[in-house]
């Protein structure tokens, strides 16, 4: 069983920034609640504070692919509706 790992940024404009930040929390804690989570991290830059640095790590695919449909219908997809997403997924053994 692979674990799935995703490595990236989002880019977040200053319109949203306040909006993003205020649901960051509820976002990370509800994404470590959910089974099958081993990291979840979601880092403002300190030199870019609309560049968000985001390392997640889950188990395998049905538990990453649980993690994004949950997202879907979540308070994070509305205030990140405008974000730039860069992410890599892979499969590790």
């Amino acid at each position: 069983m692979a674990r799935i790992i995703l490595e990236g940024h989002i880019v977040v404009l200053d319109v949203d920034l306040a909006a993003v930040l205020a649901e960051l929390p509820n976002h990370i804690r509800l994404t470590l609640e959910e089974a099958g989570c081993l990291r979840f991290e979601v880092t403002q830059k300190p030199d870019n504070k609309n560049v968000f640095c985001v390392s997640e790590e889950f188990v395998d695919r049905a538990s990453f692919d649980a993690h994004q449909r949950r997202v879907q219908s979540s308070e994070w997809v509305r205030v990140t509706s405008g974000v730039e997403r860069h992410y890599e997924v892979k499969e590790c053994e």
